[in-house]
């Protein structure tokens, strides 16, 4: 919608009159660096008014429109966001959280889905999304366990003790708000492997075990079978 949005104003110009031709050169280029910063975090490090006005004010009041409040819009966006993560449509979800950060700055849920889309090729913008993600909402489980996983993942290339504890202290906080998150108790584990403390790791993988056999990590179950023996000996 915003691409259309922009070629159907560049075509306007270029159907105005030859002398136009070098304003519609802009707006071709301009077009296509809006389209590019669509993909990226927060379209490329603007500011909601900087994002908003690249949009195309008339394009969000449109968009906000069709809902009660932009804050509705906003939900409605960062939801179609992680579904489109569902489908791994990467592109496509990147953009609806962009939306719904646009049309609502304080919705913690465009700066997770946006972490989680950072994740895989920029782990430290990640961490810095997630962690504004946290900031409006310090009680979310799994914005919480996310964000320690991302610190452990750069403990794995760090190795300084400051990220594995960071990282533990946000799972154990993920657990304490939601002890049914069994992701969480699994990244915990790891994070008590690394410190080794084998039998909290055999604790933690048995509660997120309980709530979902299909969260098992068991690459880490076999290597923590190498430092000690399931304790409650169920998994052999």
């Amino acid at each position: 919608m915003k691409s259309s949005f922009l070629l159907a104003a560049a075509f306007a110009l270029w159907a105005a009159a030859p002398v136009q031709a070098q304003r519609k050169t802009k707006s071709s280029t301009e077009t296509t660096s809006v389209a590019a910063q669509r993909l990226q975090p927060l379209f490329g490090g603007l500011t909601p008014a900087q994002a908003e006005q690249a949009l195309g004010t008339p394009f969000i009041t449109k968009l906000a429109g069709s809902f009660a409040s932009r804050a509705e819009a906003s939900r409605f966006f960062s939801t179609k966001g992680y579904e489109y993560l569902a489908e791994n449509q990467v592109d496509t979800a990147a953009y609806r959280f962009n939306l719904a950060w646009v049309l609502d700055p304080n919705n913690a849920d465009a700066f997770h889905g946006l972490g989680i889309v950072a994740s895989e090729k920029a782990p430290e913008q990640s961490i810095s999304l997630l962690t504004r993600g946290v900031a409006l909402a310090p009680t979310n489980s799994y914005l919480l366990s996310d964000l320690g996983a991302s610190y452990l993942i750069r403990y794995q290339q760090s190795k300084k003790k400051k990220d594995l504890t960071t990282g533990t202290e946000l799972l154990e906080k993920a657990t304490t708000q939601d002890a049914a998150n069994a992701t969480a108790w699994q990244q915990l584990a790891r994070a008590y492997f690394y410190q080794e403390k084998y039998p909290q790791a055999w604790e933690a993988i048995h509660k997120g075990q309980n709530i979902s056999l299909t969260s098992m990590d068991f690459d880490l179950v076999a290597d923590l079978k190498e430092k000690l023996p399931d304790p409650a000996g169920t998994i052999k």
